[in-house]
């Protein structure tokens, strides 16, 4: 992926652009959150490449099949609860990633999810999905603790905040470090990541769960050609970290629901040949010959628990400016 100096123009533009975006976040959203199932994140690998006028578009994109079957049981009120696992049918993100050095870098998206319905009216509708709905914004920044420049071990940390667009919700915040280790062609990269979940309404027994989850997300990828590589990723959630957060009558009754994934993507990169921040410029004039790469992913996730959808298909489009 190319890092290239920006002309004052295109710098002064990016930060324009920024600020647009977040001042456009910060005026969409009341205060909210997520459900108290296990964070789902979006199946895509955070990486340590970073650089002043690094500048990256994203489009992460997932389509789940087989579901699990709802559980459901009457409550102690005489009503029927449902369980709370967290089940996406389709999930589309749009993100910018933008890079302020080489030690620094910020991203910002929105996303759309169609779920499962929170509270389905009768067991008929228990494995219901709503429709294809603007759900969530986020923002995230990269610390590169330890650079990675081709071989040899990078080390950095992540911070993302994600907020839903419904009212009432809770937000979850995820936090940890990020591991990679090149050699040759390989890479194996890892993210131990904690996500605590806070905010929100309580529910109808005035419970508000503010857990803490613990997720992954894992790679090992071989490039075995200029532009193919082939990846072995693995995804995954424990809900619920101990006897974190108060547990709702649904959970009492249920008990959590981890979720773990595990497949192969195959990743094609292509080289524009030019930037595409220059288009305005002839070919070739380019400051540093470096050129836009679109980088476009697709695979396979199997489910590998009873928590978990069976199928899960993947596919992603990065461009890198």
């Amino acid at each position: 992926m190319a890092i290239f100096p920006f002309s004052m123009t295109a710098r002064g533009t990016r930060i324009r652009a920024t600020a647009s975006i977040c001042a456009l976040l910060a005026a969409l959203v009341p205060a909210t959150a997520l459900a108290d199932g296990p964070a789902i994140g979006q199946f895509e690998l955070k990486n340590l490449e970073a650089g002043q006028g690094y500048l990256e578009f994203q489009s992460q994109n997932a389509w789940s099949f087989g579901q699990p079957s709802r559980k459901s049981a009457l409550g102690d009120g005489g009503e029927r609860v449902f369980d709370e696992n967290s089940v996406i049918k389709q999930r589309h993100a749009l993100e910018m990633e933008m890079g302020f050095n080489s030690f620094l870098k910020m991203r910002v998206g929105i996303e759309y999810e169609r779920e499962r319905l929170d509270e389905p009216l009768s067991l008929a509708d228990a494995d219901s999905f709503g429709e294809l709905k603007f759900d969530e914004i986020g923002a995230e920044v990269i610390g590169v603790i330890i650079p990675r420049k081709g071989d040899g071990f990078g080390l950095g940390a992540v911070v993302e905040v994600e907020r839903p667009i419904e009212s009432g919700e809770q937000m979850n915040v995820v936090m940890g470090p990020i591991f990679e280790y090149a050699s040759g062609q390989w890479l194996v990269a890892a993210l131990p990541l904690l996500v605590h979940h806070f905010g929100g309404d309580p529910d109808d027994e005035g419970v508000r769960d503010d857990k803490w989850d613990f997720a992954y997300a894992g790679q090992v990828a071989y490039t075995f050609s200029p532009v193919w590589t082939m990846a072995l990723e693995a995804y995954g959630t424990v809900d619920r970290l101990g006897s974190t957060g108060e547990r709702s009558e649904a959970s009492l009754l249920f008990g959590d629901f981890d979720q773990h994934r595990l497949g192969p993507i195959l990743y094609y990169s292509y080289d524009l040949g030019r930037s595409l921040l220059s288009l305005d410029k002839p070919k070739g004039d380019d400051d540093d010959g470096e050129g836009s790469v679109v980088t476009v992913g697709m695979g396979y996730l199997a489910g590998l628990n009873d928590n978990t959808p069976d199928h899960t298909l993947k596919l992603s489009v990065e461009v890198d400016f």
